[in-house]
C-alpha cells in the first residue's frame, strides 16, 4: 500500500503537470462522476493529506472544488507530454485523464474518486489524525489519539490512519523495530508514544522527493528496511530470523530477540 511518503510524492507530479493551467478536457470513467466536464477549470493546487490526493479546481464565477482520490494498494497517477504513449498502467485501469495544453495526467486504479466543493473537503479527510508531512503535524496529539484507546495493539494503532496519518507496513514494521517493541504490545504499556510516533515521521519524512524508501539509510538492493519484509533472514541487529504473522487483517515482521513478547 502506498504510504504518506509516496502519497506526497505522487501529489509532486501532479504538481509539476497541472498546478497553473487551465485543463482542456477531462474523462471520467467511473459511472459517478461519467459525464463530469471539467474543461475550462484551473488547477490552482495538488495536495497530499495522509494517503489522501486532494486537486483543488477554480474557475472564476464558480466556488472551487476538490477532486479527492485515495490510492489505495493500486493506484498511481501518472503525467505525460500531449503527444507521449501512456505507459504506466493497462487501458482498463485509467480512472481519469486530465487534460491541459502541455501536459496530460492519468489516475491508473484510484478510489473514492470524488469531486466535491472545497469547502466540504473535511468531510473527507476531516477524520484523520494530524498528517507526517503535513503542517498540522503534532505529535503529541498523536499520541493522545493512539493512547485514547490503551487495550489496542500499538501496530494497529499506528496504522489508524485517525490517530496519525501517512503510517503504512512498511514504517510501522520498521518503527516498532527500532523502538525494540513487540508489535502486539497494548498501547497502554508502551513506555513513551510521542518518542514513538516521533520516529515513525521522521522515517517517512526521511523519503520524501524520492521513489526508493529506506529505513537503514542504505539505497542499495536488500539493504533498505531491517525487518519489513525479511521473513527468516537474520536480523541485522542480532541475527536472530526475522519473524512474519498475520496481525488484523494485516502483515506485521518483527525480531523476537530485538523486539521480544513481554510475557514470554
Amino acid at each position: 500500500m502506498p504510504e504518506g511518503d509516496t502519497v506526497w510524492n505522487t501529489a509532486r507530479v501532479v504538481e509539476r503537470a497541472l498546478t497553473g493551467e487551465v485543463l482542456t478536457a477531462s474523462d471520467f470513467r467511473v459511472p459517478r462522476l461519467a459525464t463530469t466536464d471539467l474543461s475550462g477549470w484551473t488547477v490552482a493546487e495538488s495536495a497530499s493529506r495522509g494517503k489522501h490526493l486532494l486537486l483543488r479546481l477554480t474557475k472564476e464565477g464558480r466556488p472551487p472544488y476538490t477532486l479527492h482520490s485515495h490510492l489505495r494498494m493500486e493506484g498511481a497517477w501518472r503525467a505525460y507530454a500531449p503527444r507521449e504513449r501512456w505507459t504506466g498502467r493497462p487501458a482498463h485501469l485509467i480512472r481519469v485523464v486530465l487534460r491541459t495544453a502541455r501536459s496530460v495526467a492519468i489516475g491508473y486504479h484510484l478510489h473514492e474518486l470524488m469531486l466535491v466543493p472545497t469547502a466540504e473537503e473535511e468531510s473527507l479527510v476531516g477524520h484523520l489524525g494530524p498528517d507526517l508531512l503535513g503542517e498540522d503535524w503534532d505529535a503529541a496529539e498523536a499520541a493522545r489519539r493512539i493512547a485514547a484507546q490503551p487495550a489496542a495493539s500499538i501496530a494497529e494503532a499506528l496504522l489508524d490512519q485517525r490517530n496519525l496519518a501517512g503510517v503504512g507496513n512498511l514504517y510501522k514494521a520498521e518503527t516498532l523495530f527500532l523502538r525494540g517493541i513487540w508489535p502486539w504490545t497494548p498501547v497502554a504499556d508502551v513506555p513513551d508514544l510521542t518518542a514513538t510516533v516521533e520516529l515513525a515521521q521522521k522515517l517517512v519524512a526521511s523519503n520524501k522527493g524520492r521513489w526508493s524508501q529506506t529505513t537503514t539509510g542504505s539505497l542499495r538492493r536488500g539493504e533498505t528496511s531491517y525487518v519489513y519484509g525479511r521473513r527468516a533472514q537474520p536480523c541485522r541487529r542480532c541475527a536472530s530470523a526475522i519473524q512474519k504473522a498475520e496481525q488484523g487483517e494485516r502483515i506485521t515482521y518483527w525480531c523476537p530477540r530485538c523486539q521480544p513478547d513481554p510475557a514470554g
